[in-house]
Parts: C-alpha cells; structure tokens; sequence
C-alpha cells in the first residue's frame, strides 16, 4: 500500500489546515489588514506546505527508495525525489 494511502487521513488534514490558512490570507487582504499580519499568516501557510512536502517525501524515500529490492524501480524513485526537490527548490 502507497504511503500517501495509508497516511491519507493525516495528509487530508494538513490540506485542509493549509486551505483554511490561504483563506485566511485572502480574507486578511480583502479586510485591508496589515502586512505584517498578512505575513505571518504567509509565513505560516509557508511552514504547512513545507511540512507537508517533507512528510510525503519522507514516505517516498521510505517506501520507494530505501526499501525497494529492484535496482530499476529504487532508480525511477530515486530520480522522480531529485526531479521533484529541484522544483520544490526553485
């Protein structure tokens, strides 16, 4: 079972914590707040996303890198985790 499934439930509840952060920026914004509230609100929304891609990386090099026995499918994952962080990065 993919770790994304089996930790669906938690990762589910990190979204819905991020969406409701953004909703926040938005509402902040639309109400004229001031930048440094909208900031840290940014920020923190920031801090959620970044827990969430470490989480899911954390399953995936668990899942498909570290523990696969085929050479093959341990390289594809290993490419599709720098492929991904080099994005995430930029």
């Amino acid at each position: 079972m993919s770790h994304t499934i089996r930790d669906k439930k938690q990762l589910l509840l990190r979204v819905h914590r991020i969406r409701g952060q953004i909703d926040a920026v938005e509402r902040q914004l639309q109400e004229e707040e001031d930048c440094s509230t909208v900031l840290l609100t940014v920020s923190a929304a920031r801090g959620a996303i970044n827990g969430l891609m470490a989480q899911i990386i954390e399953g995936h090099i668990r899942d498909h890198v570290a523990s696969s026995d085929k050479a093959r499918e341990k390289g594809q994952a290993t490419q599709l985790l720098i492929d991904v962080v080099n994005r995430y990065l930029k």
